[in-house]
């Protein structure tokens, strides 16, 4: 795991994803990406690490499934970027995300989701 020292410098709140939801995002102090590609995701990535930055970043569900190296990579390593994602508005229902098959693991048996 990478160690960074806070030197009083904010956290980067970021969203890429459906260009739908980035007026939400934005409203709630979020810099926003609509509809990014792969490139853009690396790009930002790159920009975060090289610069040390801290970050929470929310990923669409289209891009958090891309196949992005430096995605994997910074999710593997953990630090000072937290990576989450979200569903896609066409199929909320439908959303699994990396960390529902740790879950699995730890718990055993199939993760069930019911709606309240």
């Amino acid at each position: 795991m990478i160690h960074i020292e806070d030197n009083n410098h904010p956290t980067r709140m970021i969203f890429m994803g459906e260009a739908a939801l980035t007026d939400g995002f934005k409203l709630i102090g979020f810099e926003t990406w609509a509809d990014p590609t792969q490139e853009m995701l690396d790009q930002q990535l790159a920009d975060l690490l090289r610069q040390r930055e801290k970050a929470f970043i929310i990923l669409g569900h289209k891009v958090a499934s891309c196949d992005s190296q430096l995605l994997k990579r910074i999710r593997a390593e953990g630090g000072y970027i937290v990576i989450t994602q979200i569903p896609s508005l066409s199929e909320p229902d439908n959303f699994q995300c990396e960390i529902d098959d740790r879950l699995q693991q730890l718990l055993g048996g199939e993760l069930q989701y019911g709606q309240e």
